[in-house]
């Protein structure tokens, strides 16, 4: 089994240490599902946005490319291939103003193509696999005030306006919220008994 790990936040994915204003908690989840994945011999391929200076502006040329069914570069034709060949995708970011960081928007926008990831007219995924989607995201917002009062708009966006859509239909969210507000031990204990 295979999974493509699609990561995005600015420290990178190397920012499991507890190293103030170098330290993300996103980055020490991925290191637990990481060992976790290992451990069901499961190939593990990450795609770190950052670390790859990957570009999410859609440029003239781009947007071009994209309409003709054209990956818009090397990079996305990579990503193209890698996900093609995945049997589980799992998107790991912050909720950001109640939605997906730029990074992870252009990549959806640039990578997840018509005529190359999906059929334009009927908007079937050409993902042959199937594969499992899961999200795994941090945010500072309750996770009651998230669902409730907004809407959880990223659910929307994600599994209704994306990934439904194209038909895959197998679609997991793991929220974490508020973990700024936990001490060190907390936040520690949560990334040891997280399980996919």
């Amino acid at each position: 089994m295979k999974t493509v790990i699609i990561f995005d936040h600015p420290y990178t994915s190397t920012a499991s240490e507890n190293v103030p204003h170098q330290r993300s908690f996103l980055a020490a989840i991925y290191k637990q599902v990481v060992t976790q994945l290992k451990a069901e011999n499961t190939e593990v391929d990450l795609i770190d946005l950052h670390a790859d200076h990957f570009d999410p502006v859609m440029s003239a040329q781009d947007l071009a490319n994209w309409r003709r069914g054209v990956p818009i570069n090397d990079q996305i034709a990579d990503y193209q291939q890698r996900l093609l060949a995945t049997d589980q995708i799992i998107f790991m970011f912050p909720i950001w103003w109640e939605v997906m960081p730029a990074m992870t928007k252009g990549f959806l926008d640039k990578v997840y193509a018509k005529e190359t990831l999906y059929e334009a007219g009927s908007m079937q995924t050409k993902l042959t696999r199937q594969p499992k989607i899961k999200v795994i995201t941090t945010m500072s917002t309750p996770t009651w005030l998230y669902r409730w009062v907004f809407g959880a708009p990223l659910l929307k966006a994600l599994f209704r306006g994306t990934f439904l859509k194209t038909r895959l239909f197998h679609f997991k969210w793991y929220g974490f919220s508020q973990v700024e507000k936990k001490s060190l031990e907390q936040r520690q204990r949560l990334i040891q008994t997280f399980k996919l």
